[in-house]
């Protein structure tokens, strides 16, 4: 076989499977840029979400925090007054009792906010990744045509 070849014929049966082949469309640019633009905001929308999420976590962390070291203070100060042990050991299973509901219901409050923040973020997400589906099947029916 001559080198460079002169047609695909040249090339035997593996010419001939690129001879019949299409190629496809040029994709339409301004649609990719489009569509590039969105995914990029729908990012930055969802990075911020989030962001704004841990601030709101970080925030009533420290709120849980004060309030804690609020109650702590009040808790020996209470402790500290001349009581009957049978009264001492009574308020102490109160206050543990107090101080360990909290702790459980503060949880819960940052478990919550967390799972809010990360659905509004998967949920942006989500939606344009079904954009983006439609936008390729669109453009692969407009290639089409």
């Amino acid at each position: 076989m001559a080198f460079p070849p002169k047609s695909m014929a040249d090339f035997g049966e593996f010419g001939k499977l690129f001879a019949n082949m299409k190629m496809p469309a040029t994709p339409d640019m301004e649609a990719f840029i489009a569509a590039s633009r969105k995914n990029i905001e729908t990012l930055t929308a969802a990075n911020r979400v989030a962001l704004e999420g841990a601030q709101a976590v970080a925030r009533r962390h420290m709120e849980i925090m004060q309030q804690s070291m609020g109650e702590l203070t009040e808790a020996v100060r209470a402790m500290s007054s001349m009581e009957a042990p049978q009264a001492k050991a009574a308020r102490q299973a109160e206050l543990l009792k107090h101080a360990y509901e909290t702790a459980v219901s503060n949880m819960k409050e940052i478990g919550d906010l967390i799972q809010h923040s990360n659905a509004e973020a998967v949920k942006l997400l989500n939606t344009r990744f079904v954009e983006a589906l439609d936008e390729v099947k669109a453009l692969a029916d407009k290639s089409k045509a």
